[in-house]
């Protein structure tokens, strides 16, 4: 295959590609450039660029966009799947790193380290001003959203000796209830009293339209005065005016490595009221940038073109959930060519739409058994007319 890097990549995975047989083109492009570059391409990864519609439009082979991270919002989602091209991502590879900088950011604010470095480096000696630290220890963190990052860093406030609290709800969430118990995470019923309770806030939250300005004033105002708000997520999710609000008025402090308008590229001027105010340590978006996460995250990329080249893609975003209206059928038939195809005619006939279908072989290549999701209701004539071909062995409904 032919794969396009729109972002810088680790050459030593460069080099296994290339060993495997694919042929790899790395660049640091733009958003506009993009479209003009990816023709002829089959795999587009990108880490920062923006994949837009134009990009896709102007694809001419593409089958497979990665996302070298967690999010995708980078990528127009609706347009790839429009074109049938799998929008896959690598998750929880960076929950480390960012889960680190969350507790750095913490840190920071709660020991005022960044104003006593920048008066050391100007030569001045203030023990008396800086060692009026809170200390976090005992303090309690709510934690707003329970992937893989937000787990992370509670593990580390654990650590730190502090109690860590979550909504209930975020406890639903598939394979989270086995950490939420190893971690001594308490789930609590209200965000209320969630908020209410709670020293320090930290964000793990994706952006959304659910959870773009989530953190407006009402929200804040269940937050007690002083506390500390830790933003390792996404800028949108502040309401930025009500966060300097909040500051001024009620001493509320921020960690924050992400804001709603800062700049895409890696360098360049920007000014920002919410970065500069006195009551933020803030970062430069750069919580999954360590050496380490990268790593990782290029080990997962592997993942994700390998996988999608025996055919099972991992992680893909943009595929329909399973439908509820759909209805499983069971084909044991005889290993042999076109049995497939008709089963597919019948199933047309009858005007029921393929949904998801696999296909497995048994030992000695004899026998197989399909198992088709079709959308919509399977009548008995359906299943007499499948049973009634000559090489179909049996044929039934899964509940």
């Amino acid at each position: 295959m032919r794969i396009l890097f729109a972002d810088p990549f680790d050459t030593a995975r460069l080099e296994l590609l290339a060993g495997a047989g694919h042929q790899s083109e790395v660049h640091d492009l733009t958003a506009d450039e993009l479209p003009g570059r990816i023709a002829g391409f089959d795999v587009l990864v990108v880490r920062s660029t923006r994949v837009t519609a134009a990009t896709i439009e102007a694809a001419d082979r593409l089958s497979l966009i990665v996302r070298a991270g967690a999010g995708t919002d980078n990528v127009d989602r609706a347009a790839a799947a429009r074109a049938g091209i799998y929008l896959c991502n690598v998750p929880g590879r960076n929950a480390i790193a960012v889960a680190e900088l969350a507790i750095g950011l913490l840190l920071a604010v709660d020991r005022h380290i960044v104003d006593a470095a920048t008066d050391l480096r100007a030569g001045r000696w203030n023990k008396s001003v800086y060692a009026r630290a809170d200390g976090v220890f005992g303090k309690r963190m709510a934690i707003v959203g329970l992937g893989d990052v937000g787990l992370a860093v509670a593990e580390r406030a654990k650590a730190l000796g502090m109690t860590v609290s979550a909504i209930r709800k975020d406890a639903r969430l598939p394979g989270v209830q086995a950490q939420i118990r190893s971690i001594g995470i308490r789930l609590i019923d209200t965000v209320e009293e969630l908020l209410g309770g709670a020293d320090v806030v930290s964000l793990h939250l994706p952006k959304a339209e659910a959870t773009t300005g989530l953190v407006n004033e009402d929200f804040l105002a269940l937050m007690p005065d002083g506390a500390i708000l830790l933003n390792t997520s996404r800028g949108d999710v502040i309401d930025e005016p009500a966060l300097l609000d909040a500051m001024d008025r009620r001493g509320i402090r921020a960690g924050l490595d992400v804001y709603r308008d800062e700049p895409s590229g890696g360098g360049g001027e920007w000014s920002s009221k919410l970065a500069t105010h006195a009551s933020v340590v803030g970062t430069h978006h750069i919580g999954a940038s360590t050496r380490q996460a990268q790593e990782a995250i290029a080990d997962g990329v592997l993942e994700v073109i390998h996988s999608f080249e025996a055919g099972e893609p991992v992680n893909c975003v943009n595929l329909i959930r399973q439908r509820q209206d759909t209805t499983q059928l069971i084909v044991r038939h005889l290993d042999r060519v076109g049995v497939l195809a008709k089963v597919l005619g019948v199933l047309r006939e009858q005007g029921l739409n393929v949904q998801q279908m696999q296909n497995h072989v048994f030992e000695g290549g004899h026998a197989a058994v399909a198992s088709i999701h079709v959308h919509g209701t399977v009548g008995d004539d359906v299943v007499q007319a499948l049973d009634g071909l000559d090489e179909v062995l049996a044929t039934f409904c899964a509940p």
